[in-house]
Protein backbone atom coordinates (compact mmCIF):
# COMPACT_ATOMS: atom_id res chain seq x y z
CA UNK A 1 0.00 0.00 0.00
CA UNK A 2 2.58 2.35 0.97
CA UNK A 3 4.80 1.88 -2.27
CA UNK A 4 1.04 2.44 -4.04
CA UNK A 5 0.38 5.57 -2.84
CA UNK A 6 3.80 6.75 -3.10
CA UNK A 7 3.46 5.95 -6.26
CA UNK A 8 0.39 8.12 -7.07
CA UNK A 9 1.41 11.00 -5.10
CA UNK A 10 4.74 10.99 -7.89
CA UNK A 11 2.39 10.67 -10.75
CA UNK A 12 0.02 13.96 -9.66
CA UNK A 13 3.28 16.09 -9.39
CA UNK A 14 4.37 15.16 -12.40
CA UNK A 15 1.38 16.23 -13.99
CA UNK A 16 1.11 19.15 -12.01
CA UNK A 17 4.18 20.07 -13.11
CA UNK A 18 3.52 19.82 -16.67
CA UNK A 19 0.03 21.63 -16.10
CA UNK A 20 2.61 24.40 -14.59
CA UNK A 21 4.58 24.27 -17.81
CA UNK A 22 1.99 24.21 -20.09
CA UNK A 23 0.39 27.56 -18.88
CA UNK A 24 0.69 30.43 -21.45
CA UNK A 25 3.12 32.84 -19.95
CA UNK A 26 1.36 36.58 -20.21
CA UNK A 27 3.39 38.82 -21.39
CA UNK A 28 2.90 42.41 -19.68
CA UNK A 29 2.16 45.16 -22.24
CA UNK A 30 5.00 47.25 -23.52
CA UNK A 31 4.79 50.74 -23.44
CA UNK A 32 5.74 53.29 -25.84
CA UNK A 33 9.18 54.50 -25.00
CA UNK A 34 10.19 58.16 -25.60
CA UNK A 35 11.84 57.58 -28.97
CA UNK A 36 8.82 56.11 -30.76
CA UNK A 37 6.50 59.14 -29.77
CA UNK A 38 9.07 61.35 -31.43
CA UNK A 39 9.21 59.21 -34.38
CA UNK A 40 5.23 59.30 -34.91
CA UNK A 41 5.53 63.00 -34.69
CA UNK A 42 8.47 63.35 -37.02
CA UNK A 43 6.32 61.05 -39.43
CA UNK A 44 3.26 63.17 -38.93
CA UNK A 45 4.60 66.43 -39.74
CA UNK A 46 6.59 64.50 -42.77
CA UNK A 47 3.26 63.63 -44.21
CA UNK A 48 1.74 67.49 -43.53
CA UNK A 49 4.41 69.09 -45.04
CA UNK A 50 3.76 66.63 -47.84
CA UNK A 51 0.47 67.79 -48.36
CA UNK A 52 1.37 71.03 -48.27
CA UNK A 53 3.80 70.84 -50.71
CA UNK A 54 1.43 69.12 -53.14
CA UNK A 55 -1.11 72.62 -52.72
CA UNK A 56 0.55 74.97 -54.68
CA UNK A 57 -0.12 78.40 -53.00
CA UNK A 58 -0.81 81.12 -55.40
CA UNK A 59 -0.03 84.88 -54.49
CA UNK A 60 -1.59 87.91 -55.96
CA UNK A 61 -0.11 88.56 -58.79
CA UNK A 62 -0.04 84.59 -59.73
CA UNK A 63 -3.99 84.76 -59.48
CA UNK A 64 -4.19 87.79 -61.88
CA UNK A 65 -2.25 86.26 -64.27
CA UNK A 66 -4.04 82.92 -64.32
CA UNK A 67 -7.01 85.02 -65.03
CA UNK A 68 -5.70 86.87 -67.55
CA UNK A 69 -4.42 83.81 -69.34
CA UNK A 70 -7.92 82.52 -69.39
CA UNK A 71 -9.43 85.11 -71.80
CA UNK A 72 -8.25 84.15 -74.68
CA UNK A 73 -9.14 87.27 -76.57
CA UNK A 74 -7.29 89.40 -73.84
CA UNK A 75 -4.25 87.40 -74.52
CA UNK A 76 -4.95 87.29 -78.48
CA UNK A 77 -4.35 91.66 -77.93
CA UNK A 78 -1.59 91.18 -75.78
CA UNK A 79 0.30 88.99 -78.70
CA UNK A 80 -0.69 91.47 -81.27
CA UNK A 81 0.27 94.66 -79.64
CA UNK A 82 3.38 92.91 -78.71
CA UNK A 83 4.00 92.01 -82.41
CA UNK A 84 3.34 95.59 -83.05
CA UNK A 85 5.57 97.38 -80.25
CA UNK A 86 8.31 95.05 -81.57
CA UNK A 87 8.22 95.83 -85.33
CA UNK A 88 8.32 99.70 -84.35
CA UNK A 89 11.39 99.19 -81.66
CA UNK A 90 13.30 97.15 -84.43
CA UNK A 91 12.90 99.48 -87.03
CA UNK A 92 14.17 101.84 -84.47
CA UNK A 93 17.20 99.99 -83.63
CA UNK A 94 18.12 98.54 -86.84
CA UNK A 95 16.97 100.99 -89.58
CA UNK A 96 17.70 104.13 -91.59
CA UNK A 97 15.83 106.96 -89.74
CA UNK A 98 16.13 109.33 -92.62
CA UNK A 99 14.41 107.47 -95.13
CA UNK A 100 10.92 108.18 -94.08
CA UNK A 101 12.25 111.93 -94.77
CA UNK A 102 14.05 111.02 -98.03
CA UNK A 103 12.43 112.28 -101.15
CA UNK A 104 13.35 110.14 -104.51
CA UNK A 105 10.67 112.09 -107.17
CA UNK A 106 11.56 109.26 -109.46
CA UNK A 107 9.73 106.88 -107.81
CA UNK A 108 6.15 109.23 -106.92
CA UNK A 109 3.15 107.03 -106.06
CA UNK A 110 4.62 103.65 -106.46
CA UNK A 111 2.70 100.84 -105.71
CA UNK A 112 3.83 98.36 -103.27
CA UNK A 113 6.74 96.09 -104.50
CA UNK A 114 9.50 94.44 -103.81
CA UNK A 115 11.37 97.29 -103.13
CA UNK A 116 8.82 99.52 -101.61
CA UNK A 117 6.54 96.78 -99.16
CA UNK A 118 3.59 100.13 -98.58
CA UNK A 119 4.76 101.74 -101.60
CA UNK A 120 5.66 105.36 -101.78
CA UNK A 121 4.16 108.75 -101.43
CA UNK A 122 3.36 111.45 -103.75
CA UNK A 123 7.24 113.13 -103.17
CA UNK A 124 8.63 109.27 -103.74
CA UNK A 125 9.42 108.30 -99.78
CA UNK A 126 8.96 104.92 -98.52
CA UNK A 127 5.36 104.68 -96.82
CA UNK A 128 6.96 101.69 -94.66
CA UNK A 129 9.73 103.67 -93.50
CA UNK A 130 7.33 106.37 -92.66
CA UNK A 131 4.60 103.69 -91.11
CA UNK A 132 7.13 102.75 -88.83
CA UNK A 133 8.23 105.92 -87.65
CA UNK A 134 4.93 107.49 -87.18
CA UNK A 135 4.65 104.16 -85.15
CA UNK A 136 7.78 105.91 -82.80
CA UNK A 137 5.97 108.97 -82.50
CA UNK A 138 2.43 107.85 -81.54
CA UNK A 139 3.35 105.06 -79.24
CA UNK A 140 5.60 107.68 -77.48
CA UNK A 141 2.90 109.95 -77.55
CA UNK A 142 0.80 107.52 -75.82
CA UNK A 143 3.31 106.43 -73.01
CA UNK A 144 4.03 110.08 -72.10
CA UNK A 145 0.58 111.23 -71.91
CA UNK A 146 -0.67 108.38 -69.31
CA UNK A 147 2.88 108.85 -67.29
CA UNK A 148 1.34 112.26 -66.61
CA UNK A 149 -2.09 111.54 -66.30
CA UNK A 150 -0.86 109.06 -63.75
CA UNK A 151 1.53 110.82 -61.79
CA UNK A 152 -0.69 114.17 -61.46
CA UNK A 153 -3.87 111.49 -60.56
CA UNK A 154 -2.13 109.73 -58.00
CA UNK A 155 -0.80 112.78 -56.51
CA UNK A 156 -4.18 114.73 -56.40
CA UNK A 157 -6.39 111.26 -55.99
CA UNK A 158 -4.22 109.96 -52.84
CA UNK A 159 -4.00 113.89 -51.16
CA UNK A 160 -7.70 114.25 -51.66
CA UNK A 161 -8.34 111.05 -50.45
CA UNK A 162 -6.05 110.66 -47.40
CA UNK A 163 -6.69 114.11 -45.85
CA UNK A 164 -10.35 114.79 -46.85
CA UNK A 165 -12.47 117.48 -45.18
CA UNK A 166 -11.59 121.36 -47.08
CA UNK A 167 -8.49 119.81 -48.49
CA UNK A 168 -10.67 117.57 -50.26
CA UNK A 169 -12.97 119.93 -51.19
CA UNK A 170 -10.67 122.65 -53.26
CA UNK A 171 -9.03 119.22 -54.99
CA UNK A 172 -12.25 118.23 -56.21
CA UNK A 173 -13.40 121.38 -57.02
CA UNK A 174 -10.05 122.11 -59.34
CA UNK A 175 -11.01 118.77 -60.53
CA UNK A 176 -13.94 119.77 -61.85
CA UNK A 177 -12.79 122.86 -63.12
CA UNK A 178 -10.32 121.32 -65.36
CA UNK A 179 -12.79 118.00 -66.18
CA UNK A 180 -14.81 120.99 -67.20
CA UNK A 181 -12.54 122.22 -70.42
CA UNK A 182 -13.57 121.32 -73.57
CA UNK A 183 -10.65 119.80 -75.03
CA UNK A 184 -10.85 120.07 -79.01
CA UNK A 185 -11.32 123.78 -78.61
CA UNK A 186 -8.43 124.29 -76.77
CA UNK A 187 -6.42 122.16 -78.72
CA UNK A 188 -7.69 124.25 -81.95
CA UNK A 189 -6.71 127.42 -79.41
CA UNK A 190 -3.34 126.36 -78.73
CA UNK A 191 -2.47 125.63 -82.41
CA UNK A 192 -4.23 128.35 -83.56
CA UNK A 193 -1.41 130.58 -81.14
CA UNK A 194 1.82 128.36 -82.04
CA UNK A 195 1.41 128.43 -85.95
CA UNK A 196 4.33 128.12 -86.97
CA UNK A 197 6.68 129.43 -84.68
CA UNK A 198 7.63 126.16 -83.12
CA UNK A 199 9.44 122.95 -84.44
CA UNK A 200 7.53 119.84 -85.25
CA UNK A 201 9.29 118.51 -82.00
CA UNK A 202 8.09 121.50 -79.66
CA UNK A 203 4.41 120.75 -81.07
CA UNK A 204 4.62 117.55 -80.43
CA UNK A 205 5.80 118.48 -76.82
CA UNK A 206 2.37 120.53 -76.88
CA UNK A 207 0.34 117.57 -77.93
CA UNK A 208 1.66 115.41 -75.02
CA UNK A 209 1.20 118.20 -72.38
CA UNK A 210 -2.10 118.61 -74.07
CA UNK A 211 -3.27 115.17 -73.51
CA UNK A 212 -1.66 114.66 -70.49
CA UNK A 213 -2.32 117.30 -68.35
CA UNK A 214 -6.44 117.35 -69.24
CA UNK A 215 -6.87 113.64 -68.89
CA UNK A 216 -5.78 113.18 -64.96
CA UNK A 217 -9.67 114.11 -63.49
CA UNK A 218 -10.83 110.57 -63.79
CA UNK A 219 -7.57 108.86 -62.32
CA UNK A 220 -8.00 110.96 -59.66
CA UNK A 221 -11.37 110.42 -58.88
CA UNK A 222 -10.86 106.69 -58.92
CA UNK A 223 -7.91 106.51 -56.65
CA UNK A 224 -9.68 109.34 -53.96
CA UNK A 225 -12.63 106.23 -53.51
CA UNK A 226 -9.99 103.81 -53.06
CA UNK A 227 -8.30 105.66 -50.49
CA UNK A 228 -11.57 107.16 -48.77
CA UNK A 229 -11.98 103.11 -47.73
CA UNK A 230 -8.69 102.05 -47.24
CA UNK A 231 -7.58 104.89 -44.60
CA UNK A 232 -10.03 103.93 -42.07
CA UNK A 233 -8.60 99.99 -41.96
CA UNK A 234 -6.03 98.85 -39.38
CA UNK A 235 -2.74 99.14 -40.91
CA UNK A 236 -3.21 102.56 -41.51
CA UNK A 237 -4.24 103.24 -38.13
CA UNK A 238 -1.25 100.96 -36.81
CA UNK A 239 1.16 103.33 -39.09
CA UNK A 240 -0.20 106.15 -37.83
CA UNK A 241 0.00 105.79 -33.84
CA UNK A 242 4.08 104.36 -34.41
CA UNK A 243 4.27 108.30 -36.03
CA UNK A 244 4.54 107.92 -39.44
CA UNK A 245 4.72 110.57 -41.74
CA UNK A 246 1.59 111.38 -43.71
CA UNK A 247 3.58 111.14 -47.27
CA UNK A 248 5.18 108.11 -46.11
CA UNK A 249 1.39 106.19 -45.48
CA UNK A 250 0.55 107.17 -49.10
CA UNK A 251 2.86 106.88 -50.80
CA UNK A 252 3.88 103.42 -49.15
CA UNK A 253 0.70 101.65 -47.54
CA UNK A 254 -2.29 103.44 -49.77
CA UNK A 255 -0.94 103.74 -53.75
CA UNK A 256 0.43 100.11 -53.90
CA UNK A 257 -2.76 99.04 -53.22
CA UNK A 258 -4.33 100.83 -55.91
CA UNK A 259 -1.78 100.15 -58.31
CA UNK A 260 -3.93 97.38 -59.92
CA UNK A 261 -6.60 99.94 -60.46
CA UNK A 262 -4.09 102.06 -61.67
CA UNK A 263 -3.13 99.87 -64.55
CA UNK A 264 -6.12 99.18 -66.08
CA UNK A 265 -6.63 102.85 -66.13
CA UNK A 266 -3.21 103.43 -68.04
CA UNK A 267 -3.53 101.02 -70.52
CA UNK A 268 -6.98 102.56 -71.74
CA UNK A 269 -5.67 105.97 -70.97
CA UNK A 270 -2.86 105.18 -73.53
CA UNK A 271 -5.06 103.97 -76.28
CA UNK A 272 -7.20 107.09 -75.77
CA UNK A 273 -4.32 108.92 -76.11
CA UNK A 274 -3.21 107.67 -79.80
CA UNK A 275 -6.45 108.06 -80.44
CA UNK A 276 -6.58 111.97 -79.39
CA UNK A 277 -2.97 112.08 -81.76
CA UNK A 278 -4.57 110.63 -84.31
CA UNK A 279 -7.42 112.84 -84.34
CA UNK A 280 -5.53 115.87 -84.03
CA UNK A 281 -2.78 115.37 -86.64
CA UNK A 282 -5.12 114.13 -88.64
CA UNK A 283 -7.49 117.36 -88.60
CA UNK A 284 -3.75 119.70 -88.70
CA UNK A 285 -3.57 120.17 -85.07
CA UNK A 286 -1.15 118.08 -84.31
CA UNK A 287 2.73 117.28 -84.90
CA UNK A 288 3.27 118.69 -89.04
CA UNK A 289 2.63 116.72 -91.75
CA UNK A 290 6.55 116.34 -92.34
CA UNK A 291 6.71 114.12 -89.36
CA UNK A 292 5.03 111.30 -89.43
CA UNK A 293 2.58 110.07 -87.59
CA UNK A 294 -0.13 107.22 -88.22
CA UNK A 295 -2.58 110.54 -88.30
CA UNK A 296 -1.20 113.30 -90.32
CA UNK A 297 -0.48 109.84 -92.46
CA UNK A 298 -4.30 109.32 -93.11
CA UNK A 299 -4.87 113.12 -93.71
CA UNK A 300 -2.16 112.70 -96.19
CA UNK A 301 -4.21 110.40 -98.45
CA UNK A 302 -7.49 111.83 -97.30
CA UNK A 303 -8.08 113.66 -101.01
CA UNK A 304 -10.88 111.67 -103.21
CA UNK A 305 -7.89 110.42 -106.06
CA UNK A 306 -5.93 109.39 -103.16
CA UNK A 307 -9.03 107.05 -101.79
CA UNK A 308 -10.12 105.60 -104.71
CA UNK A 309 -7.11 104.46 -107.03
CA UNK A 310 -4.01 104.70 -104.00
CA UNK A 311 -5.11 102.95 -101.00
CA UNK A 312 -1.42 102.02 -99.80
CA UNK A 313 -1.41 105.90 -98.44
CA UNK A 314 -4.07 105.70 -96.00
CA UNK A 315 -5.11 101.54 -95.55
CA UNK A 316 -1.42 100.71 -93.41
CA UNK A 317 -1.97 103.88 -91.24
CA UNK A 318 -5.81 103.09 -90.53
CA UNK A 319 -4.68 99.70 -90.02
CA UNK A 320 -1.97 100.17 -87.06
CA UNK A 321 -4.24 102.99 -85.19
CA UNK A 322 -7.25 100.28 -85.09
CA UNK A 323 -4.78 97.20 -84.47
CA UNK A 324 -2.86 99.71 -81.48
CA UNK A 325 -5.84 101.23 -80.17
CA UNK A 326 -8.19 97.68 -80.04
CA UNK A 327 -5.43 95.45 -78.61
CA UNK A 328 -4.84 98.23 -75.65
CA UNK A 329 -8.43 98.03 -74.96
CA UNK A 330 -8.50 94.18 -74.94
CA UNK A 331 -5.48 94.39 -72.58
CA UNK A 332 -7.50 96.93 -70.31
CA UNK A 333 -10.60 94.63 -70.19
CA UNK A 334 -8.59 91.20 -69.69
CA UNK A 335 -6.83 93.01 -66.85
CA UNK A 336 -9.76 94.86 -65.44
CA UNK A 337 -11.42 91.26 -65.37
CA UNK A 338 -8.46 89.53 -63.45
CA UNK A 339 -8.17 92.08 -61.16
CA UNK A 340 -11.78 92.17 -59.87
CA UNK A 341 -13.85 88.86 -61.34
CA UNK A 342 -17.05 90.89 -60.06
CA UNK A 343 -16.71 94.07 -62.21
CA UNK A 344 -18.07 91.91 -65.29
Amino acid sequence: MNKNEKQRKDIKQDSASQDVQQEPQVQPEQQPTAIDEETFVDETALTISEAEAKQKIYTPGMLIRRRFMRRKIAVFGAVVFSIIVLLVLAYFIFGDPQASMRINRAFRNVPPSANFWLGTDNVGRDMFARLMQGGQISLLVGVVAVVIQVLIGMLIGGIAGFYGGWVDNILMRFLEIVQSFPFTPLAITVSAMLGTTVSANQKLLVVIALIGFLSWPGLARMIRGQILSLREMEFVQAAKALGVRDGRIITRHLLPNTVAYIIVNATIGMAGAILTEAALSFLGLGVPPATPTWGNLINAGSDMYNLQNRPWLWIPPGIAIFLTVMCINLIGDGMRDAIDPKSK
